[in-house]
């Protein structure tokens, strides 16, 4: 099993929009029967609340993310991404302009003519 697999997501591997797998893996029972389930349910209730109660779950339910995560900073990310992009790219783009300011900052002081002298002296 995945490591979203107790998470309740939208399966990127399902047949008609990935419900019926993404419930299964989220109650950890086989998707066969799970899909049994619901057509015997769509078939029994005249098809339309069966059936608006499974567009409803593909439209809210979120689709599993792309990538396996080793760790939770991975899911906050994700999750921050799906509900609101833009917030995130920004948050990424921030961490990026701070890394890349520590960077020069690092370059600046290695590259410097003291730091080549201080070294040079220290070694000795």
């Amino acid at each position: 099993m995945s490591s979203y697999s107790r998470k309740l997501y939208r399966s990127r591997d399902g047949i008609f929009f990935g419900v019926c797998r993404g419930l299964a893996n989220y109650a950890a029972i086989s998707v066969f029967w799970l899909r049994v389930i619901a057509v015997v349910a769509l078939i029994f209730t005249g098809f339309w609340p069966v059936l608006l109660l499974y567009i409803g779950a593909a439209i809210f339910m979120r689709p599993e993310p792309v990538f396996q995560s080793s760790h939770g900073l991975d899911e906050d990310l994700y999750s921050d991404y799906y509900c609101d992009r833009s917030a995130s790219l920004r948050r990424i783009q921030r961490k990026f302009d701070s890394l890349e300011r520590r960077t020069r900052n690092m370059e600046s002081v290695v590259t410097d003519r003291e730091y080549d002298w201080n070294r040079r002296f220290n070694s000795i």
